[in-house]
């Protein structure tokens, strides 16, 4: 796709989030910097400013129902639609809460009920929140950004040696299953929904342990956030292509 668009990236302060926004700008798009923290958002968006990317940032905490229903409403008033939409916004575990507190069989359920309102509920509040606004674009797409460690297939094998959560991976295993629900039930109207997998990306989620850096991790979402109208939907994929469900 080579028209600009306007794309908001949840969690766009930091980490893939941050690169995401940050390369879409550089190929010319207006970007929406959606944080939580106000002076945060604003800081990265200033900083793709000077790096001569239009961006602009917006208050938005994906687990709060008034805060992405005041940045829909920023967004219309300012742009009056939006092309690309892509949820990013995740959490591993709760702050201060370990990723070993996940453990299948002693893991507190108001710890898997918080990561899921982030990683899987937030998705669907933002995306009902700017669906409206999808629609006033020619070419309206959806980016999940989910992550194979909630593949069931790669799961399943017995070679995996990823880390258990009773939190982290179902949440995934449940967004990358909405992902299909919103691409057929969009495909109609021409939204392409699709979901996409950075890799394990040294960001401050996992103490930096990450051999990817958030540059490569952002490959795969600006890739899908650029596709053009007749493009692909209801795929997972990383920067290398089709990932097994």
């Amino acid at each position: 796709m080579n028209d600009s668009m306007i794309a908001l990236v949840t969690g766009a302060n930091k980490g893939i989030g941050r690169q995401i926004a940050s390369q879409l700008a550089a190929l010319g798009h207006t970007v929406v910097v959606a944080a939580r923290n106000a002076d945060a958002g604003e800081r990265a968006a200033a900083e793709m400013r000077a790096e001569g990317g239009n961006a602009v940032a917006v208050v938005l905490d994906v687990t709060n129902r008034a805060s992405v229903e005041a940045a829909a409403d920023a967004i219309k008033t300012r742009f009056g639609r939006l092309d690309a939409l892509v949820n990013n916004a995740g959490i591993v575990a709760t702050p201060g809460v370990s990723f070993a507190a996940q453990q299948p069989g002693s893991a507190e359920v108001e710890e898997i009920r918080a990561v899921f309102e982030t990683n899987f509920f937030g998705v669907i509040s933002v995306t009902a929140a700017f669906l409206p606004l999808l629609r006033l674009s020619d070419a309206p797409r959806i980016v999940n950004v989910s992550s194979v460690a909630g593949s069931l297939a790669a799961v399943s094998d017995p070679a995996n040696t990823n880390p258990l959560a009773a939190g982290y991976a179902p949440s995934k295993t449940a967004l990358t299953s909405l992902t299909l629900q919103y691409a057929k039930g969009l495909a109609p109207e021409g939204i392409l929904v699709n979901a996409v997998c950075p890799g394990f990306v040294a960001t401050d989620l996992n103490g930096f342990r990450g051999t990817r850096t958030p540059e490569q991790g952002a490959r795969a979402a600006v890739r899908m956030a650029t596709i053009p109208g007749d493009g692909p939907t209801g795929t997972f994929s990383d920067e290398d292509g089709p990932l097994p469900w």
